[in-house]
């Protein structure tokens, strides 16, 4: 992976994220499976948010932190299974696989779970469909010879911070009742930011495909 297709985040050069994957490379663990890690940690995620859907007052609160806490282990899963990658020089032959599939799985699964537990399964789906829409354009760029696309405005890392917020929020709700509808709201917002990102990063990858054939 080229440093152009990695996703730019600004954690990558941070001392703790460098000291965690030092120790992760002294180990037998292997980016694949940190990969397979981070759907382990959205399942989890997506069942707390499914499962509070269910419960009432303080369990719920919870279940809605849990999730939000498996929301950002995920997240780390995907921040590390490169490091150790790259930085630790563990390429595998299949490495690119297991660099997309899980997320793809993970989005799936943490926004379904979530619109289930709002009782709007379908909206959860559509989020989940928007999300997953937004990396197929992204891989077909690349496909197509262009840069990685990573830009938002519901990219990844945007996601999975506004359905932490919304978790973390909805957990108030015993206090505050109005935050009982945070998770819904979030789900519009991605379900519409996903959509929007999709047609951005569409646009600009046929802008692309033109002006690289008008060079040629």
């Amino acid at each position: 992976m080229t440093g152009s297709d990695r996703r730019p985040l600004s954690s990558r050069d941070t001392g703790w994220a460098r000291a965690v994957t030092a120790r992760l490379v002294e180990t037998s663990i292997t980016p694949n499976q940190i990969s397979m890690a981070s759907m382990a940690a959205a399942a989890l995620a997506g069942a707390g948010f499914w499962a509070a859907g269910s419960t009432d007052g303080w369990l719920r609160s919870g279940l809605f932190v849990s999730a939000a806490l498996f929301c950002q282990i995920r997240l780390l899963c995907n921040l590390f299974d490169g490091l150790v990658a790259v930085e630790g020089g563990r390429h595998t032959a299949d490495g690119a696989f297991w660099n997309e599939f899980p997320d793809r799985v993970a989005d799936i699964l943490i926004l379904v779970g979530a619109g289930l537990g709002a009782a709007e399964p379908a909206l959860g789906w559509a989020a989940a469909t928007f999300a997953v829409l937004t990396a197929y354009v992204r891989e077909l760029g690349r496909a197509s010879g262009l840069p990685a696309d990573f830009r938002g405005p519901m990219a990844k890392q945007h996601r999975m911070a506004l359905m932490t917020a919304a978790a973390l929020a909805a957990a108030f709700a015993p206090l505050w009742p109005v935050a009982g509808m945070a998770v819904t709201a979030a789900l519009w917002i991605v379900a519409i930011g996903a959509g929007l990102t999709a047609l951005r990063r569409a646009a600009a990858a046929v802008r692309g495909l033109k002006d690289r054939a008008g060079a040629a």
